[in-house]
């Protein structure tokens, strides 16, 4: 493990050979549930580093934390044909990874597309989830964050400076994230570009932009409710940020009142997808995860 990061990198290979980075927190032979964290479509593991590092150094209950990068995110190589940036392949590369590394049973932690991935895998493989956070998504997804998400992705500017990027963020996001300060504006910035070759690009294959492309939101989108049901048997927290573009505060209280063991909470001030790095949300999460080690007990 590096001493200064507190992970350890690991590589694995997908089905088709490509190089899947995934970052390992924790104790190997922990015996705590562990927890595996998805990030948003164009983000990366590093978004769970101050969470991944409260779960997995505990010193109650420490336990194993893994966080991807998906094909074409972070660390991770990037396909060569950009249609396999593809949920149903995602999650295939997720049952390779949870297979690697021996993990059968964990509490899953979902920013959007990871929340909709976690939704897929209750279906897939229902028995690896024990307990599920979904941050700022859920069944019904609002058009109008994804057009805003279309935006920008793959077409943001190219600054010169991490300081220069956290001003581009703040542009594009200051009213989705009025609370931000500098501090939390130059974490995103360094969570979004990465430096390569003496210059910031983005820190995922901007053809990504393509999959959003080929969505036509001018038609109904889909409704997962019946993917939503598949996390019935397990606890729930759903989090909703109070700006949220993607999630609508009925969906999110639907949500509750749908399902048997599902808790909702609205971030205030944040908008699409909220921040856990926070002692409130990482304790909130602990507690989540708690209650899904009790039930699989």
């Amino acid at each position: 493990m590096d001493a200064d990061s507190g992970f350890r990198s690991l590589y694995f290979s997908a089905r088709d050979g490509l190089k899947l980075h995934v970052r390992e927190y924790g104790p190997l032979a922990a015996r705590a549930l562990p927890v595996i964290c998805l990030p948003g479509l164009a983000r990366t593991a590093a978004d769970f580093h101050e969470l991944a590092l409260a779960l997995s150094s505990d010193p109650a209950e420490p336990r194993r934390v893994l966080a991807l990068d998906y094909r074409g995110r972070g660390r991770s190589e990037y396909d060569r044909d950009w249609r396999n940036y593809d949920i149903r392949v995602e999650l295939d590369d997720l049952m390779q990874v949870l297979a690697a590394t021996g993990i059968e049973e964990a509490a899953f932690v979902g920013t959007s597309r990871g929340g909709l991935l976690t939704m897929a895998l209750a279906v897939a493989r229902p028995s690896v989830i024990k307990g599920v956070v979904l941050n700022d998504v859920g069944p019904v997804i609002d058009a109008r964050g994804l057009l805003r998400i279309r935006g920008y992705v793959g077409k943001l500017p190219t600054p010169r400076s991490f300081a220069e990027g956290a001003e581009i963020l703040k542009r594009l996001s200051d009213q989705q994230f009025p609370l931000f300060g500098d501090r939390e504006w130059e974490v995103m910035a360094r969570r979004t570009w990465t430096e390569r070759g003496g210059a910031l690009v983005p820190d995922y294959d901007p053809r990504l932009l393509k999959t959003l492309e080929e969505l036509d939101l001018e038609a109904p989108l889909p409704v997962l409710w019946p993917y939503f049901a598949a996390l019935n048997h397990v606890p729930v927290l759903g989090i909703r940020g109070e700006n949220s573009d993607l999630l609508a505060e009925q969906t999110l209280t639907e949500m509750a009142g749908r399902h048997p063991q599902c808790e909702i909470f609205t971030a205030p001030g944040q908008g699409h997808a909220p921040l856990l790095g926070s002692r409130d949300m990482t304790k909130r999460i602990g507690r989540l995860v708690s209650r899904a080690e009790k039930r699989a007990a």
